[in-house]
């Protein structure tokens, strides 16, 4: 892709994205969230060791952002990640700090 090609709606769509990730626990949430992983509320909570309001209001941003979708099964809501490919940052990210 060359930089002609860049749409500013797509930039500022993925800027959001990067902003509502960087975050240690949204973080965390991804990672739980890898190969098409779909958990709970609760369960990410559980997992994670933090208070349900807490792990809420980081899926509210995560999801608001477009990181995140929800899937509603009768009393549950199930989050995953909307694009696979955001793993891949955590990823790369996880690699470059090991090398120094």
């Amino acid at each position: 892709m060359k930089v002609k090609d860049l749409n500013i709606n797509h930039l500022e769509d993925a800027a959001n994205m990067l902003k509502a990730i960087a975050h240690p626990m949204r973080i965390a949430i991804i990672s739980l969230l890898e190969e098409g992983t779909k958990l709970t509320v609760t369960e990410i909570h559980e997992k994670l060791n933090l208070e349900q309001s807490t792990t809420s209001h980081h899926l509210g941003i995560l999801k608001d952002k477009g990181v995140l979708n929800s899937k509603r099964d009768g009393k549950n809501t199930y989050y995953y990640l909307k694009h696979e490919s955001l793993s891949n940052i955590i990823n790369c990210l996880s690699m470059c700090k090991q090398v120094k």
